[in-house]
């Protein structure tokens, strides 16, 4: 297998710059997952390791090797698309091996690869079918196959389970862990959502406007985020923001004063802030308890989800509150809502959107 390394990496379309200038170094056999919203880039910057799209400026590299003048199928690497782009003519045996007898390959090889691909995606009695007689999942796996034959350095996947049902998704995100698993390959994976990336990823590279706002672990991202940008996007719910402002406080202590005039008191962690300083309170749905006092909230909406209930809730300046509690808790639409926050899990971030204190609850 191989490593991908990209430095300063541009792509424009005319005059629009799409990609701006992004260095990351992808490890070899790393699982690596490219997050953000809509039109942020992911999806061409995979392109532009595939060969598919051209690189304005910058450096790519596979394995140590230069890639700028090297065409697609010289580059190692095997793409799995959002649409399964199957021949619905011919069968799934036909399908995978396609790429295989298209550039000479001897039969008993082809054979082989056939063979490992099918047992390992479980579709040795499905070798006879047309796609017309499979399910959504077997399709994508299929699509899988076809690129494990190949045996690419390097596995990239743009958005491959977007067309399945929730179902589906998550059985289709455990047989890609385990095929990750088993041939310790470098991937490289597209999502919007990004509960596959942290589910799945041994790293997550979170792009925005072209541009990459933190590349980390998932739970580096989910614990230090480094922005306002990626606290909100990653975790589900999102966390919340509630805006204030803080001033030192006794023991290098920060309070911070909530725009209802309700008040937190963070260790600063070596922080220091000015009085009166605009931040904003970020901590997670998860975070919260309902109950407990420490803000006072009317609640919009619940939503009971058996394991847990989640309370959509306004605080008196207007923001905006949720608070995932026990699937026991009810508080009907237009009550109050005592909400418990622990200091110990609390983010924030300053004036300009840059995180200056991170909730830790192993201290």
């Amino acid at each position: 297998m191989a490593d991908v390394t990209l430095r300063a990496i541009t792509k424009s379309f005319g005059d629009v710059r799409i990609i701006k200038g992004i260095d990351l170094e992808i490890a070899d056999g790393e699982f690596c997952v490219f997050v953000g919203p809509s039109g942020c880039g992911k999806s061409t910057l995979l392109r532009m390791i595939a060969g598919l799209e051209d690189i304005t400026s910058g450096s790519l590299s596979i394995g140590g090797r230069e890639m700028a003048d090297v065409e697609p199928a010289g580059r190692g690497v095997a793409m799995v698309f959002q649409s399964y782009a199957l021949y619905p003519h011919m069968t799934v045996r036909d399908n995978i091996s396609f790429g295989l007898r298209m550039t000479g390959h001897k039969p008993a090889d082809i054979e082989a690869r056939l063979r490992r691909a099918a047992d390992m995606l479980q579709l040795t009695h499905l070798l006879d079918r047309k796609p017309s007689q499979l399910s959504g999942g077997q399709r994508q796996r299929v699509a899988i196959g076809r690129a494990i034959v190949r045996e690419p350095q390097v596995f990239l996947f743009d958005e491959p389970l977007s067309n399945l049902d929730a179902a589906l998704r998550v059985q289709m995100r455990t047989e890609i862990g385990k095929l990750h698993a088993d041939l310790r390959a470098t991937m490289i994976y597209v999502t919007h959502d990004q509960v596959e990336a942290m589910t799945m990823a041994g790293k997550i590279v979170v792009l925005n406007a072209g541009a990459v706002e933190q590349a980390g672990s998932p739970l580096e991202l989910y614990h230090r985020p480094r922005n306002l940008f990626v606290a909100g996007f990653i975790g589900s719910p999102r966390m919340n923001f509630v805006a204030g402002t803080a001033a030192p406080a006794a023991h290098g202590r920060i309070e911070v004063v909530l725009g209802d005039g309700a008040r937190v008191l963070l260790d600063g962690r070596g922080a220091t802030v000015t009085a009166a300083q605009p931040v904003t309170l970020g901590i997670r749905p998860e975070h919260l308890t309902a109950g407990g006092g420490g803000l006072r909230a009317t609640v919009r909406l619940a939503e009971y989800l058996g394991s847990e209930t989640m309370f959509y809730a306004q605080l008196a300046d207007g923001s905006g509150i949720a608070v995932k509690a026990d699937g026991l808790a009810k508080a009907a639409a237009g009550s109050t809502l005592d909400i418990g926050i622990n200091p110990a899990a609390c983010h924030l971030f300053d004036k300009d959107g840059v995180a200056v204190i991170h909730g830790d609850l192993t201290r």
